[in-house]
């Protein structure tokens, strides 16, 4: 006997006629032997409408309040569930983020994670029941609900995992995998059979939006295996995460990622001394707004330009800092765009074979796209690009790494 955590995205449980799908195929697994923990999201559009009805009420909801309310939406959710489950006869029992005792941090809307107390849901499982989690939500010390992000019901179900060390964690969406690119941009994409943590986190990272960033973190941290299928589909293969090993290594390029909610700020003339880089990215750290790729370029002159690029929706708020600083620092001035994209190759195989970026570099210039800013790692290249040519670029590079001529991706 197995014991297996099964996730389910709001898609999969966004209607009565699909509770009703997920509860029997739930159901078969449980025929087959396997112990049964189920994390299950709110109905899909559940939790914009419920923000939606607090921002009708307030422009700024107390983020507690915030999150009693948006918890619910699991809670409806994993009760259904268990419903359904028991209406099929099989024992099952709905719990909470605070049943649990799934203990977080205090910062609401975007909790950590920091203890999970198993023996509830040990017991459970030991009776025989099916155990159907609320995803998304914990508690803190104090005993209020929190929340731990959009899409953190992977989380939930990555952390249960590996606290009761399951065999294997199925993550169920409305696609049969992890794909070798966007198929709606590149009709030519594949489903892949099998991916790196190190590769998943690159492309969750960089846009592709199969597996929530920090589930994936805690999986490579655990090494919890997953697996990502459709719940709209009978076929079990999936793609499975997990380790790196050689096969993966012998392809240069595993995946091909687009994101197009970036924008770049520019300030011009900061004098090229110590210090000022730090007084330019600690308020914007402090206000929690990510910043992705950076690019400095000295002058004779002693004075730079630095560039930055941060989430589209970050832009009004990093502007009014970077302003401000600006002003300080003596700065000749401050530009932005926001009509920028950023697309990425992705893989492994890029550690120990040469040429890679080179190779990406010309089969943008063939397209006619500028290349405004790049990044690298040790398994991926990022550039940033203007946002009208994303999926063209998109599909080039897939095109030739991924596509019909293997040899642009043979190790």
């Amino acid at each position: 006997m197995a014991l297996i955590v099964q996730k389910y995205g709001g898609t999969s449980v966004g209607s009565i006629e699909r509770i009703k799908a997920v509860a029997e195929r739930v159901a078969r697994a449980r025929d087959r032997g396997d112990q049964l923990v189920v994390v299950v999201s709110a109905m899909a559009g559940e939790t914009n409408r419920l923000l939606d009805l607090a921002g009708r009420l307030s422009d700024t909801p107390h983020p507690r309040e915030a999150d009693a309310l948006v918890a619910t939406g699991e809670q409806v959710s994993a009760a259904l569930m268990a419903i359904r489950l028991q209406a099929l006869g099989y024992p099952a029992l709905s719990l909470l983020g605070y049943q649990l005792r799934i203990t977080t941090d205090s910062r609401h809307g975007a909790a950590k994670i920091k203890a999970i107390d198993r023996d509830r849901i040990s017991q459970a499982l030991e009776d025989g029941r099916i155990v159907v989690v609320a995803g998304f939500q914990g508690v803190n010390p104090a005993g209020d609900i929190t929340t731990l992000g959009r899409g953190a019901s992977d989380l939930t179900a990555v952390a249960l995992a590996a606290v009761l060390n399951a065999a294997a964690c199925e993550i169920y969406t409305d696609v049969d995998g992890v794909y070798t690119a966007d198929p709606n941009i590149c009709p030519r994409a594949r489903r892949l059979e099998r991916i790196s943590y190190d590769e998943m986190l690159e492309m969750a990272g960089l846009g592709a939006k199969v597996l929530q960033l920090r589930s994936v973190e805690l999986a490579r941290r655990f090494n919890v295996p997953l697996v990502v299928k459709s719940s709209f589909s009978e076929d079990t293969r999936g793609t499975w995460v997990g380790q790196e090993d050689r096969a993966m290594e012998n392809v240069l390029v595993s995946g091909v990622t687009l994101d197009q909610n970036q924008s770049k700020i520019t300030l011009t003339g900061v004098e090229d001394r110590p210090g000022l880089a730090a007084r330019i990215f600690g308020p914007i750290a402090e206000s929690g707004i990510v910043v992705d790729m950076i690019i400095q370029n000295a002058g004779a002159d002693g004075r730079a330009d630095l560039t930055f690029t941060v989430p589209r929706a970050d832009l009004r708020r990093a502007l009014e800092l970077v302003r401000a600083v600006a002003g300080e620092i003596g700065a000749a001035g401050v530009r932005h765009e926001d009509q920028v994209a950023k697309v990425s190759i992705v893989g492994v195989g890029m550690r120990t074979h040469a040429g890679v970026a080179a190779t990406m570099f010309k089969v943008l210039a063939a397209e006619g796209i500028n290349i405004e800013m790049i990044a690298t790692s040790e398994i991926k290249v990022s550039v940033v690009v203007n946002a009208k040519y994303g999926e063209l670029a998109m599909r080039a590079l897939h095109d030739a790494f991924l596509g019909e001529n293997p040899a642009l991706n043979e190790g």
